[in-house]
């Protein structure tokens, strides 16, 4: 007997969660890189819909694209995991016992703050630059 596939609407604010904790990234750390709370995080992650400047913003923090988000699948990420578990090379499986050591969030903050420091270096710069000609 065959049963029809039956398609559940898509969830954008679960998608959001699986995503973030896929990441490895806590509600409170999204929540500062988006200047909100925790738990305006905790109230997207239960809304069925969630707008697209959001879940571009939110993609942005976490390093992934909005369309990533939107179209997480689960069955996809469990066929992915599943097949590099099945793998008899040993590398492999070493390769995915590796735990990261620092958050990605924290990467953000820190490549945007190297980018301030060169953007006021080269106001600095263009101020020498314009009194030299005074």
């Amino acid at each position: 007997m065959e049963t029809a596939a039956r398609r559940r609407p898509i969830h954008l604010g679960d998608h959001v969660r699986r995503m973030r904790t896929a990441l490895g990234v806590k509600q409170s750390a999204l929540a500062s890189e988006l200047g909100t709370t925790q738990q305006n995080i905790s109230r997207i992650e239960q809304e069925e819909e969630v707008d697209e400047v959001t879940l571009e913003r939110i993609g942005k923090a976490l390093g992934v694209s909005a369309e990533a988000i939107k179209n997480f699948d689960e069955e996809a990420a469990f066929n992915i995991v599943s097949n590099t578990f099945t793998s008899q090379d040993s590398s492999t499986i070493n390769a995915i016992n590796i735990q990261p050591t620092f958050n990605p969030v924290d990467k953000v903050v820190e490549l945007y703050e190297r980018l301030l420091q060169v953007e006021r270096e080269k106001v600095e710069l263009l101020e020498r630059m314009l009194k030299e000609q005074k």
